[in-house]
């Protein structure tokens, strides 16, 4: 367990590091625009009207996942308690 600590810390601090370093040479190299290029109000708008549709749909998408999933899980269920209740499953003589 202390591996897996030691591991995941220097991961973090390689990434903070990465994080730290490269975001002055990425805006160096570039003039300072992000990798979109010059960007505008509207394409900035356009943007979040897209991360707003899409957090609803994905927790909507998730839920009928998670749905349709409990809804075998509980058939399942229902289908090993009729067997069991069922006199010739339980076998012996």
């Amino acid at each position: 367990m202390h591996r897996v600590r030691a591991v995941a810390f220097a991961l973090l601090a390689f990434c903070a590091t990465m994080l730290a370093v490269t975001s002055t040479a990425v805006a160096r190299a570039y003039g300072g625009e992000g990798w979109w290029g010059e960007t505008s109000d509207k394409t900035i708008t356009d943007a979040m009207y897209v991360v707003i549709v899409l957090f609803p749909t994905l927790i909507v998408l998730f839920s009928v996942i998670q749905w349709r999933l409990d809804k075998r899980k509980h058939a399942k269920l229902a289908a090993e308690k009729r067997r069991a209740a069922n006199l010739d499953w339980r076998g012996g003589w």
